[in-house]
């Protein structure tokens, strides 16, 4: 199965360039050496300005060019934010038990790459924001996306396209496992549809007899409607519409959208494992 979505835009912008400096700022972070060897790893080490013989520019300012110069050239803009974050995780900047740990340098990091389509974990990891890979990750990248997303609080056009693609990877989950893979064609309603249906938690399908079944049917149906209308948002606003939010639809609001949709999935999730007997 192919993962859900596909990231093409670079994890680079103006605004990361300046997130990334920060770390360096009056000769902190790792040394110019390391530097020197994220920059090569990269490809970037022509767009260097520094001068080991003067020791000039300082690291912040060599961090802001070159980061610059990948948001000009990012073909392999990606490699160098990854040769960046390697000497910042074994320094321990992204661990808050180290001394190096600053929680609002990683909050600026973290949003400026969230605005470029790209997440950075807990750990100092760069993931694609959105991206679950079924094929290599199964269902532990779908709780991880669940709990990253539970942890987010960013850029509200890539909550709604993140809430909408871990729904649509969860119903396919769900069928994969149960053996009635998704067609590369079906909509989301139809797999939606096809995985309630598997799991039996349609609300024509609880037993009228049974005490709060009403109550019950309400309650599945509501589950579907926010499945529903978290695609529907993310289809007028996400990642391949330009993200022009809809009228009214505040970061809070996005943030309620994810963590409905996140209460949603794990019903699923769970569901299917007690079905398969997991629990």
């Amino acid at each position: 199965m192919p993962s859900s979505t596909v990231v093409s835009t670079p994890p680079v912008s103006d605004e990361v360039a300046a997130a990334f400096a920060a770390y360096f700022h009056g000769g902190l972070g790792p040394s110019h050496s390391k530097l020197t060897t994220a920059f090569a790893a990269g490809g970037y080490s022509g767009d260097d300005p520094y001068r080991p013989a003067d020791g000039v520019p300082n690291k912040e300012q060599r961090v802001y060019t070159v980061v610059s110069a990948a948001v000009r050239r990012p073909q392999t803009a990606k490699r160098l934010v990854e040769a960046l974050l390697t000497p910042l995780r074994v320094a321990g900047h992204f661990d808050p038990e180290r001394p190096g740990y600053e929680a609002h340098h990683f909050k600026s990091l973290r949003q400026a790459l969230n605005r470029t389509g790209w997440d950075l974990t807990v750990e100092g990891v760069l993931t694609p924001l959105g991206t679950i890979d079924l094929t290599t990750g199964g269902r532990e990248a779908i709780d991880e996306h669940i709990g990253r997303l539970r942890r987010s609080t960013d850029d509200p056009g890539a909550l709604l396209g993140s809430a909408k693609d871990l729904l649509e990877s969860t119903a396919k989950f769900v069928l994969e496992e149960v053996g009635m893979p998704a067609g590369k064609k079906d909509s989301f309603d139809a797999i939606w549809h096809i995985a309630r249906d598997r799991l039996g938690v349609l609300p024509q399908l609880v037993d009228a007899s049974l005490p709060g079944s009403a109550e019950i049917r309400t309650i599945l149906q509501s589950s579907w409607r926010i499945a529903e209308q978290a695609n529907s948002l993310r289809n007028l606003q996400g990642a391949g519409h330009g993200r022009t939010l809809p009228t009214g639809v505040t970061p809070e609001m996005a943030l309620l959208v994810v963590r409905e949709a996140c209460s949603v999935a794990e019903f699923m999730l769970t569901t299917l494992d007690r079905q398969m007997g997991r629990r």
